[in-house]
Formats: C-alpha cells, structure tokens, sequence
C-alpha cells in the first residue's frame, strides 16, 4: 500500500504544480493587455511553447515512473499466470504421491503414522490437519518419494492404530470450481 500512496502524493503534487502555472499564465497575458501585442507577442508565443513542451516532459517523465512503479508491485505480489500452472502441475505431482487417512485418533502423532506406513515405502511428510486452535481434526496426509507407495498404502485400510480404524485412500487432487452436488447444478 506504500507504493500506491508514493504514487498518489506524486500525481497530487503534479497537479498542484500545473494549477499553479496555469494561474500564473493567466495572471502574464492579464497584465499584458489587449494591445501589447506586436514584437513581443511572437516572444511570449514561443515561451508558452517551450512551458508546455517543458510540462510535457516532466507528465512523460511521471508517467514512466508510474510505470516502474506498477511493474514493481506487480512483481513483488507474484502473479504471471505461467508460474501459477506450473505450480499447480507441481502440486498436482506431489497429490499423486500422497493418500488421505481418515478416523485418526486426535492423540496419534505425526511419528506413529510415519511408523505405521513406513512398511510402504519413504514417508516425505505427514501432515495431521488442525482446526484454529491447534485441535487435531482426525484425519491426515501422508506424502511418499515414490508414487508405487500409494498403492501399498491403500492396502492398510481399515488397518487399527490406537484403537481406531484407519480409512486410507489416495489423495484427490482439488479441482477449483468444480464443486459437487446440488440438484444437478
């Protein structure tokens, strides 16, 4: 938000400045009168040019700041769409690797599931999800190195750990929009 108002004080000064030319302009060619034309109207002519060629620059020379400006904010929020598709391909990759684990005993830790699936291959990451409060909302994602690990790990479904059944399935990639059910809507 900075950068927006470095560049609103800016336009604002800008605007401020051209007034005040304009008015003292207006205050020259009052006091020159009707008849003070002659020689010296050819004069003026040429340095109301050379004012406006002048302003012109400076409004040219904003503007291409403005621009930077712009570029930068852009840059520093992140958005080219090309780096967005490649990331969700990227994600998409590591979905394809990992599987959901359903009914998990709150008081299970990341460790006891990294245990009870290392039988099926390398564990990269176990991730038990939790609410705001940092309460364990019973399920969890577990990320493999190789993709054959999935399949193995579908295999200890309705296996037990701390009591509980466990419901393994491969992991879902979401899809954004795509929403399910309502009426056939």
């Amino acid at each position: 938000m900075a950068v927006e108002d470095e560049v609103n004080e800016l336009l604002d000064e800008d605007y401020d400045e051209k007034e005040e030319e304009e008015e003292e302009a207006a205050g020259g060619a009052e006091e020159a009168g009707p008849g003070a034309e002659g020689e010296g109207g050819e004069n003026e002519g040429d340095a109301d040019l050379e004012a406006m060629q002048a302003s012109l620059k400076d409004m040219e020379e904003e503007a291409a700041k403005l621009m930077e400006m712009q570029a930068a904010v852009e840059k520093e929020m992140g958005g080219s769409k090309a780096k967005a598709h490649v990331d969700a391909a990227a994600k998409e990759e590591v979905d394809t690797r990992s599987v959901y684990v359903g009914q998990v005993d709150y008081a299970v830790t990341p460790e006891q599931l990294q245990s009870h699936f290392a039988s099926c291959g390398t564990v990269n990451r176990v991730t038990i999800m939790t609410d705001k409060f940092n309460n364990p909302k019973g399920f969890a994602y577990i990320e493999f190195l190789e993709p054959d690990a999935v399949q193995h790990a579908v295999l200890l479904n309705d296996s037990e750990l701390n009591g509980r059944k466990l419901k393994v399935s491969p992991k879902r990639t979401n899809v954004p929009g795509m929403r399910g059910g309502g009426r056939g809507r």
